[in-house]
Formats: C-alpha cells, structure tokens, sequence
C-alpha cells in the first residue's frame, strides 16, 4: 500500500512538474489589465494613423486616376504641369503675363482675363498663360512644394513656351501672395508684377507681433485652429480639415460671411461658370491641393517678404502693384497697409466698399493690367 502510494505521489510530482498547476498559471489582475491597455494603445495608433494619413493622390494619366486634357510642360524633375492660353497668340504679343490662381481654384479661373476686354487685349497685345498650381488641376502633385520651389516651376514654364528674358507674373488670393516668391527669387526674369488680394502669413517675421495677434484673434476661432494646426502641426492638416467633430476653415467651407455685398453678386455667377470645370480642381486628392496649399502658405517660410528689395530700382523699366479692397473679408486689411508702408516701392492701390473678389467687376480686368503694363 506504502509503495502504491509513493508511485503515485512520484506520478503527481512528474505532471506538476511538466505543467504549471491552474492556480500559478492565472494571469494577476493587474498584468490583464497592462495588456489590456497595450492593446488598446496599440489599436488606437493604428486608427489614428489612417486616420491622419491622408490618401494617394490620383496622378492624372495614370490607371485609374483622371484623364489629362489640358497642354502641360514636363518639368526637370519629371512633374507635368498644366496650362492655359488666352489672348493673342504668344508668338506675336507684346506682353507676356504669367498668371497664378487662389486657393481652391485652377488654371480656368484667371481674374484679369474674367474683365478684361478684348479691345484692350489686341490694342496692346496681350497674351496670357494660367497654370494649375502643383496638385492642382492636371499639374502634378509636388510633395517637396516649398515657396521657392514654384518660382522656378514658374520660370521653367516661360522658358519651355518661349516667353523670352522678362514676362510679367500676376497673382490673385494665395496666388498672390505666391508672387512674393518670385520677387525673391526670380526678380532677374521679371518686367513687373501684380498681387491681387494676396494672403499674409501671420508668422512673417517682419509683422509687429502686436499686428499679428490683433489680426490672428480677430478671425473666427475655427481659422485660428486651422491656421495653428497648418503653422505647427502641418501632417495633420489634412485630420483637421476632414475630421467632423469640430469646424474647419471657413475658407475651405466657403463660408458666407467672409464676402460683402459685392461679393454675393459676383459669386453667383463665377459659381455658374464654374460648375463646367469644379470637378477638375481637387480631382487629385484634397490634400495635395487645398491641403497642401495651408501647409506651405502658412508655414514657417524661407524668407520674409518684408526684407525684399524693389527688384526694379537699378534702372530696370516696371513696379509691382498691390490691390486690395477693404470691405475684404478674407485677407485681412491692417496687414496689406503695413507691407505697404515698409515697402514704399510697391504701388498700393486700396479700393473703396470692394470685397475679395474685386477683380471681377466691371473693367477691374483692364484697370489692372493696363496700371500694370503702361507708363503712367
């Protein structure tokens, strides 16, 4: 009996020993709810980072992605961009203007050509290219875009059409302020220059800060954060303005008190005409357009236009001219009368009761240009 006993004591010690009895092999309370959270952490980093990553963009050309229809010059790094002719034909014009569209836009909406009349533009032969701006449009998209980078696309863009040593370069809303980059870094290839309405950045350090933060906090809180999120937080930028739990730029909305009286007229035809080309203008992806444009627009620049010098002051025949209306409800007009106080060179023209979109009303188109092209 004894020895039955201890062979069975012996067999219960073998299977103990080969495997952990229920009660050492219970997880502590404690360690389950550690790996609890590990999990959770883990899953939420991977939900947020598809949520914060914006999607491929859609090259135009490419299986699947839109068709291209549009003239486009091949770029040195091997980018298209896209164009658009207006005017008389290039090779017999006297003037050259390159122009450069706003936010949210393309290569159809050109504001000076919207008014400008066709005596004034075979009298003085005019000739006129708009180009989508990269992720635009059918211009592709340019994941290395900085303020420098679209000046030479811009340069690059005259040179492959043939538009000789100096063209003229005009800019409306953020395309305006993108003429400053071509101030700064092309003003060699310049015969003058035109900023429509051109957005300021905030943090240019040439602005008083005491301008700044006055401008900066009397905006709507929900461009505030989207302003901060695009100065310092730029990869989620593209979150910010899709997410739904809090409101993003008005600008991107199109919200309605943003523009004057004569805005709402202008607008109702501008939107009209552009139902026949709307879908064209983000097709390559939101992030690679109007995303894309906050991040560079509003982010910490190369330079600061407020140190630029008149690039026509050794003798060279142009000015550059800087419109803005001041019933503007997106461009704030405290900062356009200071860049023009600490530039005197640039010819400030303010227009009385005009809203953002000045530009198309009535002969804008030719008042600009002809202010722009003759001696005067």
């Amino acid at each position: 009996m004894q020895i039955q006993y201890f062979s069975f004591l012996k067999t219960r010690m073998a299977v103990s020993a080969a495997s952990p009895s229920s009660h050492a092999s219970k997880t502590h309370p404690s360690g389950r709810v550690g790996i609890i959270l590990a999990v959770f952490f883990v899953g939420f980093l991977a939900w947020a980072y598809q949520e914060i990553k914006p999607p491929p963009p859609k090259i135009c050309g490419s299986p699947g992605g839109p068709p291209v229809t549009a003239p486009r010059i091949k770029l040195r790094d091997g980018r298209h961009l896209a164009y658009k002719e207006h005017g008389i034909p290039r090779d017999r014009a006297k003037y050259k203007i390159v122009f450069v569209h706003g936010f949210d836009c393309c290569r159809h909406d050109v504001a000076i050509a919207a008014t400008l009349s066709p005596d004034v533009i075979e009298s003085l032969g005019i000739y006129i290219v708009s180009i989508d701006r990269p992720g635009y449009g059918e211009s592709d998209p340019n994941p290395n875009q900085t303020q420098k980078s679209l000046a030479y696309d811009i340069m690059e863009l005259a040179d492959k059409l043939g538009l000789g040593s100096k063209f003229y370069v005009v800019g409306f809303s953020m395309g305006g302020q993108l003429v400053w980059t071509c101030l700064k870094y092309i003003p060699h290839r310049l015969a003058g220059a035109a900023l429509i309405a051109p957005v300021s950045n905030p943090w240019w350090p040439g602005f008083p800060a005491n301008l700044s933060n006055e401008v900066f906090y009397n905006g709507p809180p929900r461009d505030q954060w989207a302003l901060l999120v695009s100065h310092y937080t730029p990869w989620l930028t593209y979150w910010w303005n899709t997410q739904k739990l809090f409101t993003a730029s008005s600008a991107v909305a199109y919200e309605p008190s943003l523009f004057n009286s004569q805005d709402t007229q202008v607008m109702t035809s501008y939107l009209a005409k552009r139902k026949e080309y709307q879908a064209q203008v983000r097709q390559q992806g939101e992030f690679e357009s109007i995303h894309r444009d906050m991040i560079v627009g509003f982010g910490k620049w190369e330079f600061d236009p407020m140190d630029l010098e008149n690039p026509f002051q050794a003798g060279n025949e142009g000015w550059v001219d800087l419109w803005q209306g001041d019933e503007d409800g997106l461009i704030p007009l405290p900062m356009q009368r200071y860049i023009a106080q600490k530039l005197p060179w640039i010819r400030y023209h303010e227009l009385p009761g005009a809203g953002h979109m000045f530009p198309y009303v009535g002969d804008m188109g030719d008042i600009i240009v002809k202010a722009l092209l003759l001696k005067n």
